[in-house]
């Protein structure tokens, strides 16, 4: 394992089938998804709320927020604002990107 200073923290590299790096919180990165046969990346941002965070997760252009409840179970959030038209994500397509975000989180 090794270590790489930014300015204000330490990035850390963890090596294994997919290397996980973590980032800033303003860092974009992206989210490995296996969907119906298929690898999906998508584009997602950390977003410290206090002490909490939430994951930005964009799902074929609408934004859709990932958060832990109170239970440690995670569950999705389409912003307030969001057109109705691209807010019509497949509620699979959801669950594999929880899956995803808990496994990474292991």
């Amino acid at each position: 394992m090794s270590y790489k200073w930014t300015k204000y923290f330490i990035t850390e590299i963890i090596p294994g089938d997919n290397e996980l790096f973590c980032h800033a919180m303003n860092d974009p990165f992206e989210i490995p998804v296996s969907f119906k046969g298929e690898d999906l990346l998508f584009p997602a941002l950390l977003l410290n709320y206090g002490y909490s965070y939430k994951i930005e997760v964009e799902v074929n252009g609408t934004p859709i927020l990932f958060e832990p409840d109170e239970d440690r179970q995670w569950r999705a959030l389409i912003p307030p604002g969001t057109k109705e038209s691209n807010s019509q994500v497949n509620p699979g397509l959801l669950e594999a990107i929880v899956a995803s975000i808990e496994k990474i989180l292991q």
